[in-house]
């Protein structure tokens, strides 16, 4: 099993690195499925989050396309590599509060792509 595992990884692995930057990664996430979007138009940072399942030789990976606020009308975008129950949690906790349930759902994972802003 650890084998398989350590084979996969090489292959995402391989994939990012042939994947220049994260804009190329995102829109290759964004062109293997239509992903499920929670929008969040009140919150005062993040506007919507989408969840993409996107399978890379026979294994799902999981990923999430956060939109910051920037401006009044834009946002920016950044990618995660979360995990497989990470959008059912956000799902459960965006509408009390999407800043609450990013930090504690989605955030964790900044360090998988080191596609993410830095807040330090």
């Amino acid at each position: 099993m650890k084998k398989i595992w350590m084979s996969v990884l090489g292959c995402l692995m391989g994939f990012m690195l042939q994947a220049q930057d994260c804009d190329e990664l995102m829109d290759y996430v964004k062109t293997q499925d239509y992903g499920t979007t929670y929008s969040s138009p009140l919150s005062d940072a993040v506007t919507k989050v989408t969840f993409y399942e996107v399978t890379i030789d026979y294994r799902t990976h999981y990923f999430a396309i956060v939109c910051f606020k920037s401006g009044y009308i834009g946002c920016d975008e950044y990618i995660y590599k979360v995990g497989s129950t990470t959008q059912t949690h956000y799902a459960v906790h965006y509408l009390n509060s999407a800043g609450k349930a990013f930090w504690k759902y989605i955030r964790p994972y900044h360090k998988n792509l080191k596609c993410s802003p830095s807040f330090e």
